[in-house]
């Protein structure tokens, strides 16, 4: 069974469609838990195609015209990659404890822990029975990391079949879903990008998402939330299902990679100390309704909560970060995502992008218009998908093809739905947008919002295009953050975890701002940015000027009292910056009389 001294302190999170859609198979016989998109099931499928070659095993294809083939397909895939998962951990607690050997790095690559102290303590034991006592009790001990699943609740296109609307059931994240629950992984599946509450009425129709007859829940569900009013409001319309909330997975609203949902002014830290100071409270709450919706059900109820973690991603990059984050505000994990992007023996990245990421300046990694969904998503400028992007405009053909439609979902134009990165779409809107009722300044940032968008849920697959699919000749689009430009080279999954647990450092740390300051900065070039849409009279997404301000303002407070805690380290040059971001923030948004 997992204790806590056997698990990592850091998971993987999910990076594109591609990046780590079979990265289980690289990392979790080591213990580390990472997670795959299920996006796309085009892709999906090719993957497993790829690895029942390479394992020489059966392939039998589900094609387009299989029934329930997006879900068949994610049930397929899943349990290769259980199946493989397993056999590696047979032959890991089965290989020989020897220099160099896979039960060696197992051990090496964990946090300091009695765990680690035990194995340690084996290499130096001279007595050979008492040396095979202490291998057999660590062999007991190894434990696989997940192969854990994000389903994005808003990329939930319905399908139809034959010209008639197909069931609900058949929808994309209730068929991901399916297939999810009808695997044989014993993991967890992340909600991500906000509500869908006929996904959550639909989990309660699988017996896995509930306790056993011994209180075990063979399928978990986290949900990645950006403060703590989401958690408590998804928590509690999960638990009125009899549905538990087993992890939830903070993530910074602008220092992350993909998707960005900028709050309205809430920073990481006080976000954290709110969980701090209210997950026992909420914990608390969640389970009378959970157990009062358990009885009501006729599943088994559980004599007491069970375990609730709370963790946070988007930004981190130092040992130093990760300790704070772990000792002062008691997560029980974190998320280290755009990094990996450097770590070619964990995830998918072919040799161009693995140098273009390495030599990734500021100015490279923007936060633009690109997701078809409307969202902010953060995308290397210098990317194959980007250089294809802007060729097209060049070349008076905008647009692309979409040849696998997840987000033809705008009907503005169509009553089948077009997805706002096609060449069909942007043909017609660049042709129904007056000119003359607009000023030239809001007409080019309406064409240049227009003509951003990229086909992301095909081309963040393009860095497994060339292994998957010899044919494939997809444009590669890449989602890091900005923590990206503060690494400069490839690195093995030994370094990057050794960097993550403080046993070496991958950069000058003194010369990288602090990630609370990090993000503040984003916030406030994000206000900035917002401010220029208001003067050219586009949409803005701050609700409340001066309440983004006060929130602002407010967190920086919060980062001064941190600052003078013992455990806080290089605090002059991170309160410096917090007085120069706070002096900015008055400046673009005055307090207005009272």
């Amino acid at each position: 069974p997992e204790t806590n001294e056997s698990r990592h302190a850091f998971h993987i999170p999910v990076m594109g469609t591609g990046f780590t859609i079979d990265t289980p198979l690289k990392v979790a016989r080591y213990g580390i838990s990472s997670v795959l998109s299920l996006v796309d099931d085009v892709l999906i499928e090719k993957m497993r195609r790829l690895h029942c070659r390479l394992g020489g095993e059966q392939y039998e294809e589900i094609d387009n015209r299989a029934e329930d083939k997006r879900a068949r397909r994610i049930t397929a895939y899943l349990d290769l990659l259980d199946r493989r998962v397993r056999d590696q951990m047979n032959r890991l607690k089965n290989s020989l404890f020897e220099t160099g050997s896979e039960i060696n790095r197992y051990f090496e690559l964990l946090p300091e822990s009695p765990l680690k102290a035990t194995y340690h303590r084996m290499l130096s034991v001279r007595d050979p029975q008492l040396k095979r006592r202490l291998q057999e009790s660590l062999r007991q001990k190894i434990t696989a990391g997940r192969i854990d699943v994000n389903i994005m609740t808003k990329v939930d296109r319905a399908q139809s079949k034959a010209g008639a609307n197909r069931p609900s059931e058949f929808s994309d994240a209730l068929a991901a879903l399916r297939g999810f629950a009808s695997s044989t992984v014993r993991a967890s599946v992340i909600l991500s990008a906000g509500m869908n509450k006929r996904l959550y009425a639909y989990m309660a129709r699988f017996d896995d998402f509930f306790p056993d007859d011994v209180g075990d829940i063979k399928k978990q569900i986290i949900v990645k939330v950006s403060d703590f009013r989401s958690a408590a409001i998804q928590g509690k319309l999960l638990a009125r299902l009899g549905l538990w909330v087993s992890e939830f997975r903070i993530e910074s609203g602008l220092n992350c990679g993909g998707h960005a949902f900028a709050t309205q002014g809430h920073l990481l830290g006080p976000v954290l100390e709110e969980f701090r100071n209210r997950r026992r409270t909420l914990a608390a709450q969640l389970f009378a309704t959970y157990g009062a919706a358990l009885s009501k059900t006729g599943h088994v109820e559980c004599d007491e909560a069970p375990e609730q973690r709370v963790t946070v991603q988007g930004g981190i990059g130092t040992h130093e970060e990760q300790d704070l984050l772990l000792r002062r505000f008691e997560v029980d994990g974190t998320g280290w995502g755009t990094p990996f992007l450097l770590v070619p023996d964990a995830v998918n990245i072919d040799t161009e992008h693995l140098q273009k990421l390495a030599t990734a300046k500021q100015e490279d990694v923007i936060l633009s218009d690109a997701s078809p969904l409307g969202i902010p998503f953060w995308n290397l400028k210098t990317s194959a998908s980007e250089e294809a992007r802007r060729q097209r405009i060049r070349e008076d053909h905008p647009g692309s093809a979409c040849p696998k439609r997840y987000l033809a979902t705008d009907t503005e134009f169509s009553d089948q739905g077009l997805c706002p990165a096609s060449r069909a779409y942007q043909k017609r809107k660049l042709a129904s947008t007056p000119d003359d009722t607009l000023s030239e300044p809001q007409r080019t940032a309406l064409y240049d919002s227009i003509l951003a968008k990229s086909c992301i849920c095909h081309e963040l697959s393009g860095c497994v295009s060339e292994i998957a699919d010899e044919q494939d000749d997809t444009a590669t689009a890449v989602c890091c953050g900005p923590n990206i430009v503060n690494f400069d080279r490839s690195v093995s999954l030994d370094e990057m975890v050794g960097h993550i647990y403080g046993d070496r450092s991958l950069f000058d740390e003194d010369q990288r701002p602090h990630m609370f300051l990090s993000e503040l900065a984003l916030y406030v070039d994000f206000l900035r940015r917002e401010l220029d849409n208001r003067r050219v009279g586009l949409g803005s997404a701050i609700k409340s000027l001066q309440q983004y301000r006060d929130n602002l303002l407010a967190g920086i407070e919060f980062y001064r009292r941190l600052a003078r805690e013992k455990t806080f380290g290089r605090r002059e040059g991170f309160l410096a910056g917090l007085s120069d971001l706070a002096r900015e923030i008055e400046v673009l948004v005055p307090r207005e009389n009272p």
